[in-house]
């Protein structure tokens, strides 16, 4: 695997065989990024910016969970990678956790916000809520 020459804020491998981190995938969490590198001679390495992720979740099949390992499915507004599948990593709640607020700054960093990466699907009057509720409750 190459060297990793850059900061960052997490690292690990994906795990196969009893949880062990024998694999040629290692996955980098950056201040901006997510990238995983896959390969051992030759290596193709694929980033997300992480402002542009949308959604996530978590899956803890049996067989994952008995080594402390989960799966992390994010969801992004990447032409390139709109779904980044982290596949049986140690402590996958600590990476959603560490992953939720750097891309929270960078979000922040950015002026981004959930409902500005939607796009246009929004009603004519630039509200996606039922208003005439609201009308009522001021009576």
């Amino acid at each position: 695997m190459a060297k990793i020459d850059f900061d960052y804020i997490w690292t690990d491998k994906k795990r196969t065989f009893l949880g062990l981190p024998i694999s040629f995938t290692r996955y980098i969490l950056t201040e901006k990024k997510l990238i995983t590198q896959v390969g051992f001679l030759s290596i193709h390495e694929d980033e997300v910016e992480l402002y542009r992720v949308s959604d996530k979740s978590l899956q803890l099949p049996f067989g994952q969970r008995i080594f402390g390992c989960g799966t992390v499915t994010i969801n992004c507004r990447d032409t390139d990678t709109p779904v980044k599948v982290i596949k049986s990593i140690k402590a996958p709640r600590k990476f959603m956790q560490l992953l939720e607020e750097n891309v929270d700054i960078q979000r922040d960093r950015y002026r981004v916000r959930g409902r500005d990466m939607i796009g246009a699907g929004l009603e004519d009057d630039g509200c996606d809520c039922d208003c005439a509720d609201d009308d009522d409750l001021d009576r």
